[in-house]
């Protein structure tokens, strides 16, 4: 999508006119521009109570001397920059044929933080995963670029204008998560994502990848990821992405799960719906697409992100039950069930985040079913052991409209996890409550502490489990279906803006 920002001028396309309940009239919008036949149509329309500016409804009125969609916002009193995502959103989504592919849309409206919303929200949602798809001749309209005419007030242009760049080079890493979580898993496997990371690197001076393959894994001790992959013929990996390495900041990091395709292992998972396990890997999507937007928009700071690469396949070479394996850090985890391996390639993950002297870590994972029984899929689960790190991803969850919702971090569900009798944690709890806070709770066992110390703290450090917003998110406006590239708008957001 093209967005062009200006004063109201002439209409280029499809008019759009949103408008509020409690003032949608005639002489509430622009004119200017608006052929004297279609403007009207439009005040008939209105004066007769056709359309009477709902949240949510929308009237495509046309003649021979253009086209108009009027665009209902509900009151003014609730309408806020979420709804204008919303709405900008809608737009796309319920773009027909009959709309062609060049909009001018009034927004004068909306104050400006609104209007840059609006924008967003068209920007993220003009997004579709047609691959695989076969082409024919009446697809030809939906390959044409989408443009968006802004027109807005003189004093407000310039500012609109940046924040729709920026809203354009974060969606290119939103664009690139949702790629990498609709990929099949046939053709995006360990090692192929770390090919397209090196690719994607190649010609970018400022970005180092290092890969860190099965056989340095093994040799390293990353005995949580090699469990993990080992069962697959496509072996597990380790990528780390390095961006502005010559800054001198103390780097944050964020970690990523990545199990491109989760058969549950020897603890096999029931085939239904076992095709979604594709998108087990959008831990590691997020970070991949939020280093892409940090990129793109001209970071110029130190970040690092790891993703743990690995695919969980049953075989006679895969770990079972009962197995013991050392981790990077040196702990031991009895497996009981090896469908509770995402916290084991973690484990690897954020030891190897602590090596960096980071200033936090944040990892991210479709980790457990019971943070969907929890939160369902209008939040995200985190833990926290530090309050500021925790308010700071809140804030940026909200100004970003990607909810984060903060839970227990309690000593009780340490104790479980360590309440293994032969080795230094178990990879489940001895129950099945409060799954999500015990997974949590275990990879808290694998953030290093910030120096050597014996009363040193641990680096500040949240985890956020995303299975519930990684896809399937239908009340998700953003997004039609599949991947939704949850984060990497609030992650940039905390980074950049904070």
């Amino acid at each position: 999508m093209e967005v062009k920002v200006d004063v109201s001028g002439n209409v280029v396309g499809t008019l759009v006119l949103p408008m509020f309940e409690d003032a949608c009239g005639s002489e509430d919008f622009d004119q200017f521009g608006i052929h004297r036949a279609l403007l009207n149509m439009i005040e008939h329309v209105i004066e007769n109570g056709d359309f009477r500016a709902k949240a949510g409804s929308s009237l495509t009125i046309h003649n021979l001397e253009g086209k108009v969609i009027l665009t209902g916002l509900g009151k003014s009193a609730d309408f806020d920059d979420d709804e204008a995502r919303n709405t900008g959103a809608s737009l796309v989504a319920k773009r027909g044929k009959q709309h062609g592919c060049e909009f001018t849309v009034r927004l004068g409206c909306m104050n400006s933080s609104q209007a840059a919303a609006y924008l967003e929200g068209a920007i993220l949602r003009d997004y579709s995963y047609d691959k695989y798809k076969s082409k024919n001749e009446d697809d030809d309209d939906k390959d044409e670029d989408l443009i968006l005419h802004a027109q807005v007030a003189e004093e407000n242009v310039e500012a609109l204008t940046v924040a729709a760049r920026t809203a354009a080079q974060v969606s290119t890493g939103v664009h690139l998560a949702r790629d990498l979580g609709n990929a099949p898993p046939n053709h995006l496997y360990p090692m192929a994502y770390a090919q397209q990371a090196n690719n994607w690197a190649k010609e970018k001076s400022n970005v180092d990848i290092k890969i860190i393959s099965y056989e340095a894994a093994v040799e390293l001790g990353m005995g949580g990821l090699c469990a993990v992959g080992m069962g697959s013929d496509r072996k597990p990996c380790m990528v780390i992405f390095d961006l502005n390495p010559d800054a001198d900041n103390q780097p944050p990091v964020i970690v990523g799960k990545g199990i491109t395709f989760d058969t549950g292992g020897i603890s096999i998972k029931p085939s239904s719906s076992m095709d979604e396990m594709k998108y087990d890997m959008h831990g590691s999507a997020t970070v991949f697409g939020l280093m892409q937007a940090l990129w793109a928009s001209g970071h110029e700071k130190r970040i690092i992100a790891i993703s743990c690469m690995a695919e969980n396949m049953p075989s006679s070479n895969a770990q079972r039950p009962g197995d013991i394996i050392t981790t990077l850090s040196g702990k031991t985890i009895e497996v009981l069930n090896t469908d509770a391996e995402g916290r084991l390639v973690l484990a690897d993950g954020l030891w190897k985040a602590g090596e960096y002297n980071p200033s936090w870590i944040v990892d991210l994972a479709t980790l457990t079913g019971a943070i969907v029984v929890a939160l369902g899929h209008e939040a995200t689960g985190m833990w926290s052991n530090d309050d500021d790190l925790a308010k700071r991803l809140r804030v940026s969850g909200d100004a970003c409209g990607e909810l984060i919702w903060q839970m227990p971090l309690l000593p009780a569900f340490e104790k479980e996890m360590k309440s293994s009798k032969i080795a230094d944690l178990q990879n489940i709890g001895p129950t099945r409550w409060g799954g999500s806070n015990g997974a949590a709770a275990f990879l808290k066992q694998f953030v290093q502490k910030q120096s050597d110390d014996e009363d040193a703290k641990q680096i500040p450090w949240a985890h956020l489990d995303i299975a519930g917003t990684a896809w399937g998110a239908k009340t998700n406006k953003m997004v039609a279906h599949g991947a939704t590239g949850i984060h990497v708008r609030a992650l940039h957001h905390m980074i950049t803006k904070q």
